[in-house]
């Protein structure tokens, strides 16, 4: 695939902003002569942007809607990652989630006409192998939520302000819509798009778009409403592969495919072995995995305005939006078997030895997966607010404004559930490998099937989860500003009170039996429920033509319905208990000052606005858990929670303060050349899920017995927030009506980052992996010469519960004894009754738990250079901006996998290039975005690895045309060159997610009355 490179990007910009600026002269002579032009569409769009961020205290950048309903972008985040300083991430191709200067989605603070907004993240059943499943919880703004057509500008404050509403270090971003006393008379817009997804494989290749708002008011513009709806279809799809997790180990020390127990003669032959005490790894699995999505979004605003008077303006405005997402989702999956299974081990010659290939042969067969999933989610906002604006006299002037908003994630799949998983799969593979040499991961294999043909005979049933995640935010909160201005200078005060309750919750994980691990019942659903599907032509991007052409789709709900018909007693249903449902309320009360002075140094016009703002914030976090007495050990690696207990209930409440000063101060040099400099201190509150109370997630990945570690996890409501003393300072030129340049530099310093503390607790929870049975197990193996791996440990458990298993089945214990043949580890393993629970006598499971504390400090910085040229009146103009990010804190990769390590996510350079033309009724916009490699996650999963994101770029075009006045026609579109997503955990043959993205087109008209 090609790439862009940094400093070919980096060359085109620094040539574009020298011809730009250079051209200024020549060009200033000709507007001289040049009769004022008012403009209209993409320039004057960026002229309203320039202006604001030209007239603000401080550093604001603001992106304007070309006309009533015409935003530059069909999405905001799209829009907004054009701003210097702000990337964001995507989900299935769209926009979701900005970062700003390095701070990720949970560190900016979004606000709806100044107001605090609900969030709420839910997705699926809160855990997937493919990373977008979401537990509810989170302070992260999803901007797909709101279409942008309902929406007149947004304002990106990259600085604080006493009356700007605390929580976002990176940036407070503040988004307005229409008013209908700002447009004044009868305005009425409607619009419609038809939209094609390339990526889109079974639903409707061509879904709707529609649009429409009106606005009025009386003719003594005393009155005013407007009514904004929007109704959004997209159909879409991604292929992709995954890894479940890296496993790493040092060389010598770790046993990470289970070689120490199997006989010499047994052992996998392992090629450019790891150095002694080197960093090596092994991957739990590899699959394929492919998606189709349908989302359906709707979206309302309605506002009312009452001006009697020059003097008083009410205004009283709803918001509605609603979000509807399904998904059907497949995967090939192919598990690491390790022991005496694993023949070879091919490693590389990186830093951290890395399999090549890994080959494994079986004395009997395994499974293939092939899990099929289904998930549907709903978002919901509601927002109603009021506002009185009350000017007492030319001095003073007072504002109130009231607002409750509530954001409602909740599952809306069967039994109110999130996600339903069948797992799938054929049990005929015989040897396989794994080949992790090239840029996307394949696959070889050897079934009993002959010509390795899989028909949806071989097909069977495994294990079912059902499960849901959800949640709902409420936000209540209410302010009293004053103004009052005096000879050069006004004198800003106010008080807020908001208060925020955020409820959260997952089911608990059971798995229902189906035809169990083993795939006991092969051919079992009738062949007309799956589609075959050839893996080769699903994937665009991603060669993956060493691995098998066949694979199987199905739809997880009617599979899951024919399964519950042949296995009694399960059913497609959610569990009755929550592994986790968590309340958190925080009530913040808050007042501030400011102060601004326009005077003159010497011969330079001066601003300065000083100020500060004190609150107070009370939490209270409860937990309403259902604890479990104790894991189930099913197989091997594979455990699973006991039945829930009676719930109980955990609570603790906090409290904390801040002093937020502020200052901005702005000298004109020249008319045209304006210097900034800006302090101020901020916070951002810790993220809800790390404020819980309860401990949860408990779970081990093997045997005491072989040094497996049993973890949990545990959140703390006595988290402060994130505080960052900032500093900017900036230089920016005007020369035009529409062109500017700018260079700033920006540095923070952030007391009280998260970090994790580890500590070994107990639970009552007892350890059946390393009580006396497992003493006496692992004894018997050695007696026969067989390794003590968790596979033939557990077997041997059993067997030693179970001794009829001999009797009962003379022809899989031919000689009367454990052999460790296939054959027999799929009895003891796959057994429905045999599982092994702790009984009397067994030790307390010592849990390493973690849990997040106020204890890093961290210092990010860099500098944002930006132009917009606009050449005389040829129509053509150009945006370019580069932002550099940097910290003092990285991740080390070659750091143990037994230590957490604290770093900063999220920082990464970006860049712009957006060619421009308006003229003759065309309007064009080709834009380039780029950002570069950056870390998104530390500590994943037991070997506490990294998570990278690759460097990543999309070009966009948005052409239309004006028919007439009232009249418009466009097209878009979206990543057009289908730019893909890739992640990765310790180097880049560690692949965690390879998104097969595409490009998105729209067609559409715009018509003004």
């Amino acid at each position: 695939m090609y790439r862009y490179k940094r400093n070919k990007l980096s060359e085109v910009i620094i040539t574009v902003m020298a011809s730009a600026i250079g051209s200024h002269q020549a060009l200033a002579q000709e507007q001289s002569t040049l009769e004022e032009v008012t403009v209209t569409g993409i320039r004057a769009s960026l002229e309203r942007s320039m202006d604001i961020k030209r007239e603000s205290s401080g550093v604001v950048d603001a992106i304007s809607a070309e006309d009533i309903g015409k935003f530059p972008d069909t999405n905001l985040a799209e829009s907004l990652q054009r701003i210097t300083g702000v990337s964001i991430n995507r989900v299935n191709g769209e926009g979701s989630e900005v970062t700003v200067r390095g701070f990720g989605p949970e560190n900016n603070m979004v606000t709806l006409n100044g107001r605090t907004m609900p969030t709420g993240t839910s997705y699926g059943g809160g855990s997937g192998a493919d990373g977008t499943t979401r537990s509810g919880g989170s302070r992260a703004f999803n901007f797909a939520n709101l279409a942008s057509e309902n929406i007149s500008g947004v304002e990106v404050y990259k600085t604080s302000k006493a009356d700007i509403a605390t929580g976002g270090i990176g940036s407070t971003i503040n988004i307005k819509t229409m008013r209908p006393l700002d447009n004044p008379g009868f305005t009425a817009t409607i619009g419609a798009k038809a939209v094609h997804d390339t990526t889109n494989r079974y639903n409707d290749d061509v879904t709707p778009e529609l649009s429409g708002i009106v606005s009025w008011t009386n003719e003594e513009e005393t009155w005013g409403a407007a009514l904004a709806l929007s109704h959004q279809q997209r159909d879409s799809g991604y292929s992709g592969v995954t890894v479940n997790n890296w496993n790493i180990g040092v060389w010598g020390q770790d046993d990470l495919y289970s070689q120490g127990g199997v006989p010499d003669e047994d052992k996998a032959d392992i090629v450019n072995a790891p150095a002694e005490g080197q960093l090596y790894a092994r991957p739990n699995d590899f699959r394929y995995a492919f998606s189709d999505t349908q989302r359906e979004r709707l979206n309302g605003q309605l506002t009312l305005q009452f001006k009697p008077t020059d003097k008083m303006t009410a205004t009283l405005d709803y918001t509605y939006a609603d979000n509807d997402i399904e998904e059907h989702r497949g995967e090939i999956t192919n598990w690491i078997q390790n022991g005496s299974n694993v023949s070879r081990v091919v490693f590389d010659d990186s830093e951290i030895a890395t399999p090549i290939s890994i080959s494994e042969n079986y004395t009997g067969t395994v499974d293939i997966g092939y899990e099929q999933q289904y998930r549907s989610q709903s978002d919901t906002l509601d927002s109603l607010g009021f506002n009185f604006e009350f000017e007492v006299n030319d001095s003073l002037t007072l504002a109130f404004d009231v607002h409750d908003s509530t954001m409602k994630s909740l599952p809306t799949g069967p039994d109110k559930s999130g996600e339903v998983a069948i797992g799938l799969g054929s049990p005929t593979v015989g040897s396989k490998t794994l080949d992790f040499s090239g840029s996307t991961p394949t696959y070889s294999f050897d079934t009993s099937v002959p010509n390795n043909a899989l028909t949806a005979d071989n097909v069977g049933s495994s294990i079912l989860r059902v499960r849901g995640s959800g949640s709902t935010n409420d936000v209540t909160q209410l302010k009293f500003d004053g103004k009052w201005e005096f000879d050069n200078g006004r004198f800003d005060f106010g008080v807020e009170s908001r208060s925020i309750e955020m409820d959260a919750y997952q089911t608990s994980g059971v798995n229902q039996t189906l035809g169990n691990w083993g795939i006991a019942n092969p051919g079992e659903f009738p062949a007309d429920m799956f589609r075959v599907i050839d893996v080769q032509d699903e994937f665009e991007d991603f060669n993956v033509n060493g691995s098998p052409a066949v694979g199987f789709r199905g739809d997880a709900v009617e599979l899951t319905r024919y399964a519950n018909t042949l296995y009694p007693g399960t059913c497609l249903c959610v569990a009755d208990t929550n592994s986790s449902h968590d309340i958190l309320e925080e009530e913040t009360t808050a007042a501030y000052f400011q102060v601004a002075l326009s005077t003159e140094l010497g011969a330079f016009p001066a601003n300065f606005l000083a100020g500060a703002r004190y609150e107070t914030t009370d939490v209270s976090s409860q937990s309403l858990v259902n604890p479990i007495p104790y894991l189930v050990w099913e197989n091997n690696n594979d455990f699973s929670s006991g039945p829930a207990g009676a719930t109980v209930e955990w609570s603790e409440k906090n409290s904390y303060d801040n002093l937020l000063p502020s200052l901005d101060f702005s000298l004109e040099f020249t008319e045209d050349v304006v210097g900034r400099f800006s302090y101020s201190k901020t916070i951002a509150r810790a993220g809800y899920g790390d404020l819980r109370v309860a401990p949860g997630s408990f779970g081990t990945d093997g045997s005491t017995f072989n040094g497996a570690t049993p973890t949990a996890t545990s959140s703390n409501p006595s988290l402060l927030p994130l505080e960052s003393d900032n500093l900017d300072l900036s230089l920016e030129w005007y020369y035009g009506d529409s062109s500017f340049a700018s260079l700033g530099f920006f540095e923070k310093r952030v007391d009280n980052f998260i970090g994790i503390g580890q500590e070994e607790e107990t639970f009552g929870i007892l350890d059946q992996t390393n009580g006396p049975r497992v003493q006496a197990a692992a004894a018997a193996l050695d007696d026969l010469g067989l390794a003590t791996d968790d596979t033939n440990l557990y077997a041997m458990v059993v067997l030693m519960e179970h001794p009829e298993a001999i009797t009962d089945n003379p022809d899989i214990f031919p000689n009367g004894v454990f052999e460790g043949t296939n054959e027999q580890l799929l009895l003891l393993g796959e057994t429905d009754g045999w599982d092994v629970t702790p009984e009397e006598g067994d030790p307390e499971m010592v849990f390493t738990t973690s849990k997040p504390i106020n204890n890093r400090q961290a210092k990010i910085y860099g500098a944002e250079l930006a132009v917009q040229h606009f050449f005389g009146e040829t129509g053509f103009g150009v945006q370019a901006n580069y932002t550099i990010v940097r910290g003092d804190v990285g991740f080390d990769n070659l750091g143990l996998p037994t230590e957490n390590q604290f770093a900063l996510t999220g920082l990464s350079d970006t860049a712009n290039l957006v060619l421009l033309y308006e003229n003759y009724g065309i309007q064009a916009r080709l834009a380039y975005n780029w950002r570069d490699k950056f870390l998104t996650a530390v500590n994943q999963g037991s070997s506490r690895n990294p998570r990278y994101i690759d460097e990543f770029s999309q070009i966009d075009l948005n052409v239309s045309y004006e028919v007439n006045d009232q009249l418009s026609v466009a097209f878009e579109g979206i990543n057009i060159t289908g730019e893909d997503i890739e992640q990765y955990n310790r180097n880049e043959r560690m692949v965690r997610f390879m998104d097969d993205l595409g490009a998105r087109y729209q067609v559409g008209a715009h018509y003004k009355f």
